[in-house]
């Protein structure tokens, strides 16, 4: 090889070497382990930089489980159970399944409940280019797409914060595209769910559902972040999952903490209690205090 096929090939070399990429234009480098704190910081930046171009000043957190669906969904799901049983009827996992569907199908009407929900607190509140109480979910399925269909319902802007997990990766169509925002960081998420909330409405759900309920609830008790009202939908499925009065009379919480939180049994009931929240205890209703993070994981009302 003579000087210039040498010089002409270690040059295309180099060019080609992952080392030669611009840092930001890197994929294998900015996935590496040692990059997490920059991952983490892009992450809470775009989803920051997202709300304030489109002038989101404030959310109404929207929960609930995913495999809560619409009715004729539920039903559709319970037909599909009692035919596998049919097949094998002593089978005890089908038994347990057509059990499972015909519950789900007695909550479906939560699905409904989260759709008018949406519509009202968007009717209500998202009038010109005013973005307030925008209806915020986790972009899935179930109870979360009800809250997003209802505000799209009524030609309102609603937002969803997806998460990468093995299932219902997909969000839902009834977010608006340009608010639609997916996360590898559950704390990040977290983050961006409560830093702007005004009220956290809270339906029937699981383990995903608790999850975000107990960390405002923590939050809350702590004095950690703002003041909100957080909504539990449906009393007697709430007091059956968690029994708030025994941690109170065991003395694991204060007596008082059981006030962070009410029940409501109607989307227009719901709604009131906002209402009542920001109008008869003298709260800003519609800008969001000043919040400072003293870890992205953490909120603190200065």
């Amino acid at each position: 090889m003579n000087e210039s096929d040498f010089r002409q090939a270690m040059v295309e070399k180099i060019l080609h070497s992952p080392s030669y990429r611009l840092a930001y234009k890197d994929p294998e480098f900015l996935e590496s382990p040692e990059l997490r704190p920059n991952r983490m910081e892009l992450e809470f930046l775009k989803p920051e930089l997202g709300f304030r171009a489109h002038g989101i000043r404030s959310t109404i957190v929207t929960f609930g489980s995913t495999r809560i669906v619409d009715r004729q969904s539920a039903q559709a799901r319970l037909e599909a159970a009692q035919a596998r049983l049919a097949q094998d009827p002593d089978n005890p996992i089908f038994q347990r399944q057509v059990e499972q569907a015909r519950r789900l199908l007695e909550k479906s009407h939560y699905w409904e409940m989260a759709r008018e929900f949406a519509r009202i607190v968007s009717s209500a509140s998202q009038q010109g280019e005013a973005c307030d109480f925008i209806i915020l979910t986790g972009a899935g399925p179930g109870i979360m797409e009800a809250a997003n269909r209802g505000a799209w319902e009524v030609g309102a802007k609603s937002a969803g914060l997806n998460i990468q997990i093995p299932m219902e990766q997909l969000p839902n169509p009834y977010v608006t595209p340009e608010l639609c925002f997916q996360f590898q960081y559950f704390a990040l998420r977290k983050f961006h769910f409560l830093l702007r909330a005004k009220a956290l409405v809270v339906f029937p759900g699981g383990f995903g559902t608790l999850d975000e309920l107990f960390d405002a609830l923590t939050l809350r008790q702590t004095h950690r972040m703002q003041e909100i009202p957080i909504i539990l939908f449906g009393r007697e499925y709430w007091e059956k999952v968690i029994n708030f009065q025994f941690l109170a009379d065991e003395g694991m919480i204060d007596d008082d903490d059981l006030k962070l939180f009410c029940y409501a049994e109607t989307p227009q009931e719901a709604w009131q209690i906002i209402q009542d929240f920001y109008n008869h205890n003298g709260r800003q209703r519609m800008h969001p205090p000043h919040i400072a993070a003293s870890s992205l994981g953490a909120w603190q009302v200065d």
